[in-house]
């Protein structure tokens, strides 16, 4: 690729199959792609920002933002950028689309529009891609890899005329391209066959079979292939460390062992478990790094770090001035008396687990609602028997809430229950300073099964409409007002995933074991006296709760001097209490202290909008999350002047308001108690309107008049909760809306 004189700056990435993802943000200037060294490899570049014309022999195309150039390196393509611009170039091995890609692509070079069909999605993909090349891993490029061929295939074949892929062919191409998702989707059922796939296609089998001899191959051999790979990638990706390589290959539709251990070993020449141990070094990844590409420059793969709970006085990090590289590592790190605590958040809080930017965490936590039902949710759970236990003059967690040990303002219990969750963390981000921002992303979320086992393998869930929820003085029935707790069985297989109502009872005054009376449910983990409650098992019958997991509490530690409540969230995070903090989802955090100290809690099975009795379904859950650094300086675009919490999904930014979103600083010494007097939803709502309004302004350069008209017809506001002292409202942008 030559260059004209121009003023700009390119980072580099190379994955583990060899595909470079180089980024370029320039001036004025003109590009050639001339990749004869590479012939029978293939390109593309993504438009990200500016304007770019693009000559290949007699053809010129026209790219606006978000389109995409495809071609073949043995072509030399001229690319024309009248003014600043940014890009993405993928240079795209040909061994690569062997296995995946059994069809002819179009020949010359070929523009996939980004506002239609299969183009958007891979538009958005690449663009994602594009804009965190600096924080980019082989795990989290990992589903990019395995998408890709499926993506561009079909986006070229869409927009293709049927010249350009054979004629009559075109037609069959299409549908075996459609055969190769329908089997992609379907790997993992251990019954697939050849003519599950050809009913689902309305084709005959024999019809199917003549398809893949078209492209030189035959149905069980594609799939054994299939396969082969999805085991290969999973045995190096630090986010199944902890499988055994027989759980891969069942997951995979493999039913035995050792015929999967020798299939392994003729296609890749090594067997599995070496193959764990050190991959080959054409699967190794290389760090990204800034300047030219240098091709022939790689890095081994990175190792797990197998280590259960790193001691927390290690202090053997990657050099925070380059985070992210490095080893990645997996930590476990579970729920105990040592990494947890009850109610509170601090800055000076020692942390029980360092990470570096990019590492994965297996962590446990618990909820703080566990002692609603002791048999279910507490009883033969070792960790959380200990966590609990309260006996007459011994509590293992004194500490309950950030208010005084001696109990002296309402002498509810040492910490006066002013926070009530169960924290694990401290996690401190190597490098991580204030100004930056740390970005965690929820790849799994599992609920805990009960201990019990009169209930092996199945979960469970509380909730609660207590005193402090929205309802509570407007009732309609007697006894009012009342507190009402619901106990739900939590189901999460692979066929079923719904919570449904066991039971509830009302909560009736409790003597805790050091004979403090609770005439309301107002300090957590209270042990409930069975005698004292009646339970009413004609409960929600014939209704089933969607489940959604995701985390009530995510936070960094404020820049506060004392203890802070868990309750009230803030523009440091906290109880945010809103849904999509669930699987496949980020949030973004600024720091505010040294290495940020990350907390997670309040696991939530599910929860709507509004969290409007008081809480969720409150449920112990485990996951697997991965924490990446965003240094000042090297924030991506959606990042820029971010001082609040951010949501992002797939398909959406959620922005975050509060009530008061700088209690801490703005109310004064009482600010803990005051936050709770002055909450309203017309505050949330402001927050939420300026927020975003600020987002549209920065991230994409609207003016303020387009933010305002776009976000009243374009943009969902919803109430968070208000439940949390400090009440919450968000605004959800869709992504779409800027996808031309």
């Amino acid at each position: 690729m030559d260059t004209d004189a121009s003023f700009g700056e390119m980072a580099s990435y190379r994955s583990d199959n060899g595909l470079d993802f180089i980024t370029l943000s320039s001036t004025r200037q003109s590009l050639t792609i001339d990749m004869v060294e590479r012939a029978d490899d293939l390109w593309l570049v993504e438009l990200l920002e500016g304007d770019l014309t693009v000559t290949a022999g007699p053809d010129v195309l026209r790219v606006r933002e978000g389109d995409i150039v495809f071609g073949h390196a043995d072509m030399l393509a001229r690319l024309e950028f009248p003014r600043d611009h940014r890009i993405l170039l993928v240079q795209i091995p040909a061994a690569y689309f062997t296995q995946r890609v059994r069809n002819h692509l179009p020949a010359g070079v070929s523009l996939i529009a980004s506002d239609t069909g299969s183009g958007r999605i891979l538009s958005g993909m690449l663009r994602a891609v594009g804009d965190t090349v600096n924080d980019l891993s082989g795990d989290r490029l990992r589903p990019v890899e395995l998408s890709l061929p499926d993506f561009l295939l079909t986006a070229l074949m869409e927009g293709a005329p049927s010249k350009s892929l054979g004629g009559s062919a075109g037609a069959r191409a299409m549908l075996l391209e459609r055969v190769f998702q329908s089997i992609e989707m379907h790997l993992s059922d251990p019954h697939l066959n050849l003519e599950q796939v050809a009913t689902r296609h309305g084709i005959s089998m024999r019809y199917l079979q003549k398809l893949f001899e078209t492209v030189g191959d035959s149905f069980g051999h594609y799939v054994k292939l299939r396969r082969l790979e999805r085991c290969r990638m999973d045995l190096i990706s630090p986010l199944h460390a902890q499988k055994t390589i027989s759980e891969i290959l069942f997951q995979w539709g493999f039913n035995d062992s050792a015929s999967f251990s020798r299939a392994f070993r003729e296609q890749y020449g090594i067997s599995p478990r070496d193959y764990r141990k050190a991959p080959p070094a054409a699967a190794s990844a290389e760090a990204p790094r800034r300047g030219s590409p240098v091709p022939e420059q790689r890095n081994d793969r990175s190792e797990i770090d197998d280590e259960p709970l790193p001691d927390p006085s290690d202090e053997e990090d990657a050099d925070p001035a380059t985070p992210g590289i490095g080893q990645i590592r997996h930590h476990f790190l579970p729920a105990t008396v040592e990494t947890v605590r009850w109610g509170h958040l601090s800055r000076h809080i020692k942390p029980v687990l360092r990470v570096r930017s990019g590492d994965y965490v297996t962590i446990e936590t618990l909820t703080h609602h566990a002692a609603d039902d002791h048999e279910r949710m507490i009883e033969g759970d070792v960790e959380i028997e200990r966590i609990y236990h309260w006996a007459p003059g011994d509590k293992t967690i004194d500490r309950r809430g950030a208010g005084p040990m001696d109990a002296s303002t309402l002498g509810r219990g040492a910490g006066e229950g002013f926070g009530v969750h169960i924290l694990t963390g401290p996690i401190a981000i190597a490098g991580a300073k204030p100004g930056d921002i740390v970005e965690v992303r929820f790849l799994e979320i599992s609920a805990r099964p009960s201990g019990n086992a009169k209930y092996a393998g199945r979960s469970f869930g509380s909730n609660v409409a207590a005193y402090w929820g929205f309802h509570y003085n407007d009732m309609l029935t007697e006894p009012k007002p009342r507190e009402v707790v619901t106990i739900f069985e939590v189901e999460t297989g692979r066929d079923r995933s719904c919570a449904h109502a066991l039971y509830n009872y009302r909560y009736t005054p409790q003597v805790d074991p050091d004979g403090v009376l609770h005439e309301r449910y107002d300090y957590p983990g209270v042990p409930i006296d069975q005698a004292s409650i009646i339970k009413n098992f004609e409960v929600l019958q014939g209704v089933e709760i969607p489940v959604r997991p995701h985390f009530g509490f995510v936070a960094l530690a404020p820049a506060y001097d004392g203890l802070v409540d868990t309750v009230p969230p803030g523009d440091f995070g906290g109880n945010i209490d809103n849904w999509r903090l669930g699987p496949g989802g980020s949030i973004f955090l600024p720091v505010n202290v040294a290495e940020g100290l990350l907390s997670l809690g309040d696991p939530h099975a599910s929860q709507g909008d509004s969290e409007l009795c008081g809480t969720a379904i409150e449920c112990a859950m485990s996951s697997v999350i991965q924490i990446v650094l965003h240094p000042r300086g090297t924030q991506r675009n959606t990042l820029r002047d971010l001082d609040y919490p951010l949501i992002e999904t797939r398909d959406e930014w959620v922005i975050l308001g509060f009530a008061q979103p700088h209690y801490l600083r703005e109310l004064g010494s009482k600010a803990q108690s005051e936050v709770y007097k002055n909450s309203s939803i017309e505050a949330a709502m402001r927050d939420a309107f300026r927020k975003a309004r600020r987002f549209l302004m920065t991230t994409r350069s609207l003016s303020e008049d387009e933010a305002i008209s776009l976000l009243s017809v374009g943009v969902d506001f919803g109430i968070t909760q208000v439940a949390n002292g400090n009440w919450g409202a968000h605004a959800i942008i869709r992504k779409a809306l800027f996808s031309s």
